[in-house]
C-alpha cells in the first residue's frame, strides 16, 4: 500500500505542518519529546489548503531545481566535450562560460516562431510539449533524497516505464505534422528504435524487481544491502546501453542525424519550439541518469555527506558517463542500430531474467515478521549471486557479440532509376 505523503515525505510534511499543526494532526506534526502541541499558521479546518499548498509547493520547488539542473548539464556536457575533443568549448560567455546557458535561452525566446504552411498546426504546436511532460513526470517518483520524493507509488518502476514512452509518440507527431519528407523520416525512424529498445531495457528492470521484491523505487534503493550494479551487471550494461538509444544519443542518434535528414523529426521547428525538445533531451539525461542511480547505485545512501548530495553525485556521474560514450563512439548505421537491439540486447536481457529467477528460487531465505512471511537474501548468497552474474554477463558479452556481428562495409542498394526499370 502506498504511504500517504505525511508519512513517507519529510518535506512535505515539513510544509504542511508549518501551516496547518494542530491536535487533530500531532502524530505526524508535533513530535514525541515535546510536551505541547504545534500550532500552524492556518485555524482548524483548513487543512485541505495546507495540503494543496504543500503539494504545489514541492512539485514548483522540483520542477524549478530540475531546469536549474538542466541548465547547468549544457554546459556541463559542452565543456566535456570540448576536452574530450581537444578544445575549450564555451567559455566567453560569463565566467568561464557559466552563462552561455542563459545566452542560448535568450536567444531561443527571441526568435520568431514560424510555422510551415503545409504544416498540421495543431498537432505542430503541441508535439514539443507532449516532449517535455513526461521528462516532468518521472520526478514524481523519483526518490531526491532520504524521505524526499513528490510521491512514493508502490507502481513506481511501471509509472516510469509508461510515461517516459510517450516520447515516442511526440516524435512521431512532430514528423508527420511539420510537412517535410525529413522530418517524416525521423519520426518514422524514432518508432522504429524508441520501440526496439523499449522491450530489453524493460526487461533489463525485471531481474532489479526480482531481487527487492518491489515495484517501489523507494523499496529499491532501501532492499540494496549492496548496489544492485554489482549483482545485475548484465542488466546495468542493457540499461545504459538502450537509454542511450532511446534518448537518441550518439552512437544512436540516427533520428536525427544531421548528415542524412537534416535534423529529423524537428527539423522545421524554431525558437523555443525548438528549445523545448532540447530541453526534453538534456533533460532526459539526467532523469535516466537518476533512475540508473536509484535502480544499480543505491539512490541517495552513502557514508558520511547528505544523502541529497549522494543522489547528485551519482546522477552527474552517470551523466558524465553518457557524455564520454558520445564523444567516443562513431555513429551507426540505421540496420546496424536495430540489429543490436533485437539480435544483442533483447536475448541477454531474456537471458538475465532466467538466471536471476533461478538464483533468487535457489539462494533466498524466509522469515516471519509480524505474521507475514518476507524473503531475503543472506550475505553470502548475496556473494554467490554477484560472482555468477559477473560471469555470466562477461561470457554473454562475449559469446554474442561474435554471434552477432554489425556488417561495418558498405551496403548495396540498387540505384533509384534502375529499381524501377528506368535506364
Amino acid at each position: 500500500m502506498t504511504p500517504s505523503p505525511l508519512e513517507g515525505n519529510a518535506l512535505f510534511r515539513g510544509i504542511y505542518c508549518w501551516l496547518a499543526a494542530n491536535n487533530g494532526n500531532a502524530q505526524y506534526c508535533t513530535p514525541i519529546v515535546e510536551s505541547h502541541v504545534r500550532r500552524g499558521l492556518l485555524l482548524p479546518g483548513w487543512e485541505w489548503l495546507a495540503y494543496t499548498i504543500a503539494g504545489v509547493v514541492i512539485v514548483a520547488l522540483v520542477v524549478t531545481a530540475f531546469l536549474v539542473f538542466t541548465m547547468f548539464y549544457t554546459y556541463y556536457e559542452r565543456r566535456l566535450l570540448g576536452r574530450f575533443q581537444g578544445r575549450l568549448g564555451p567559455n566567453r560567455t560569463g565566467p568561464l562560460g557559466l552563462l552561455q546557458p542563459v545566452a542560448d535561452a535568450i536567444k531561443l525566446l527571441t526568435k520568431e516562431d514560424v510555422v510551415p504552411a503545409s504544416a498540421d498546426r495543431w498537432i505542430f504546436n503541441i508535439a514539443p510539449i507532449v516532449m517535455v511532460v513526461p521528462v516532468l513526470l518521472v520526478l514524481a517518483v523519483l526518490p531526491f533524497g532520504s524521505s524526499t520524493f513528490v510521491a512514493d507509488l508502490n507502481i513506481g518502476v511501471l509509472f516510469v516505464v509508461a510515461v517516459t514512452s510517450i516520447s515516442i509518440l511526440a516524435m512521431l507527431m512532430a514528423g508527420l505534422a511539420s510537412g517535410n519528407r525529413y522530418a517524416l523520416f525521423g519520426g518514422v525512424r524514432a518508432v522504429a528504435q524508441l520501440l526496439s529498445y523499449e522491450v530489453p531495457v524493460v526487461l533489463s528492470i525485471v531481474g532489479v524487481v526480482v531481487l527487492a521484491g518491489s515495484l517501489s523505487l523507494v523499496d529499491i534503493v532501501n532492499a540494496q544491502q549492496v548496489p544492485f550494479i554489482l549483482l545485475q551487471p548484465l542488466a546495468f550494461f542493457i540499461f545504459v546501453t538502450g537509454s542511450s538509444a532511446e534518448m537518441n544519443r550518439t552512437p544512436f542518434d540516427l533520428v536525427e542525424a544531421e548528415s542524412e535528414i537534416v535534423a529529423g523529426y524537428h527539423t522545421e521547428y524554431g525558437g523555443m519550439k525548438f528549445g523545448m525538445f532540447y530541453l526534453a533531451e538534456y533533460g532526459a539525461v539526467l532523469t535516466t541518469s537518476g533512475i540508473v542511480a536509484t535502480l544499480f547505485l543505491k539512490g541517495w545512501e552513502g557514508p558520511l555527506l547528505p544523502s541529497h548530495l549522494w543522489f547528485l553525485i551519482k546522477v552527474f556521474f552517470m551523466a558524465f558517463l553518457f557524455i564520454w560514450i558520445r564523444a567516443t563512439l562513431p555513429r551507426l548505421r540505421i540496420d546496424q542500430v536495430l540489429a543490436f537491439a533485437w539480435k544483442f540486447l533483447l536475448p541477454l536481457s531474456l537471458l538475465n531474467i532466467f538466471v536471476t529467477a533461478g538464483e533468487a528460487v535457489l539462494l533466498r531465505s524466509e522469515r516471519t515478521v509480524n505474521g507475514v512471511v518476507e524473503y531475503y537474501f543472506t550475505a553470502p548468497a548475496l556473494w554467490a549471486i554477484g560472482i555468477a552474474n559477473l560471469v555470466v554477463a562477461v561470457a554473454a558479452i562475449v559469446i554474442f557479440s561474435r554471434i552477432v556481428r554489425l556488417r561495418a562495409g558498405p551496403v548495396e542498394v540498387a540505384a533509384p532509376m534502375t529499381a524501377v526499370g528506368v535506364r
